[in-house]
């Protein structure tokens, strides 16, 4: 199991240090895919980097809580231990392909380093099981592949050289960043069915960084909902889209455009998501929930305010729907 056990993140602005990510939980279990969703600047995509201690050297920093796989803390692992675990036991796919590739390598030479990197093969059989994982991904001409450079790739074929290069060492964790921001309606459906096709094949633990509640609905298994740097609910896919807790993920899935009415305009959230060293004393939505009482402002509330089995919310006015 790969676990986040009460993590706080900080980083610096304007010279001073302040948090980013608050006493956050989460469980990654293999063959399950979890979905972590929430507005732009709620901190998914510096939680997932967190899993991989990414991140360090640009200044974030661990003020509390752990990171678990298998029970082994990855803050207690030194460099060359931690670069055993990127990639062989944990992989990435990034969400802008052209920044997380380098243009001035070729394809077959980024992923045979990482190939080296984990597997113990030679030049032949990494060579040969790039063009297999190249196949896996459903790229054509492999071998031709091996030779271009990303610039010479759509952005669909690079985000599927980005998965290929995550499963070059059968890793036992993908967590996934927003992987189809970039890529237009068609390309997102294929890089998804493949990613879900991939997952169950080999009984991945996937993390899905969304903010899209139509992809947690095809995908995931289970969903964590994240507002300014907290965890504020978490449960199946079924508990959540059938019965939704917290105010604020009631709010996000009635801005969905599939639930509103043709010609209608879309409903939207008041306010805007307060960023690091604003954040309110008390729960992070009040200044944006109409449900909002003084006991919501006045002190900060735990993650299991309201729970029911494993369905929690962290919030003290949840209404069943």
């Amino acid at each position: 199991m790969l676990e986040v056990r009460n993590l706080s993140l900080a980083v610096r602005i304007d010279g001073r240090q302040v948090e980013a990510v608050s006493d956050l939980s989460l469980r990654l279990e293999p063959g399950r895919v979890l979905g972590l969703v929430g507005e732009s600047g709620c901190g998914k995509s510096l939680t997932a980097q967190a899993m991989l201690r990414l991140g360090e050297h640009q200044g974030v920093e661990k003020t509390a809580g752990d990171i678990l796989l298998d029970g082994e803390s990855l803050f207690a692992l030194d460099e060359p231990a931690l670069r055993r675990v990127r990639g062989k036991r944990i992989a990435m796919v990034f969400q802008e392909p052209m920044t997380a590739l380098n243009p001035v390598f070729s394809i077959g030479s980024q992923m045979m380093d990482v190939i080296r990197m984990h597997l113990d093969l030679d030049k032949t059989a990494r060579r040969a099981r790039a063009v297999q994982l190249l196949q896996d991904v459903g790229l054509e001409d492999a071998e031709g592949l091996l030779k271009q450079y990303p610039d010479a790739l759509s952005g669909g074929m690079r985000q599927r050289v980005l998965i290929a290069i995550a499963m070059a060492a059968d890793p036992d964790y993908i967590i996934a960043d927003e992987p189809t921001t970039a890529l237009d309606v068609s390309v997102q459906k294929r890089i998804i069915a493949l990613l879900l096709n991939l997952q169950r094949q080999r009984g991945l633990g996937l993390l899905l960084v969304t903010h899209d509640f139509g992809l947690v609905a095809e995908m995931c298994d289970d969903v964590a909902v994240m507002y300014a740097g907290q965890i504020v609910e978490r449960g199946t896919v079924a508990e959540i889209f059938d019965h939704p807790a917290h105010p604020y993920t009631r709010a996000l899935m009635a801005c969905r455009p599939e639930v509103s009415a043709p010609g209608a305009a879309l409903p939207v959230i008041p306010g805007q998501v307060p960023p690091p060293g604003s954040w309110p004393a008390g729960c992070h939505f009040a200044d944006r929930c109409e449900l909002a009482t003084d006991d919501c402002r006045r002190a900060a509330v735990a993650e299991d305010a309201w729970m029911d089995d494993a369905h929690r919310a962290r919030c003290l006015r949840v209404l069943q729907c």
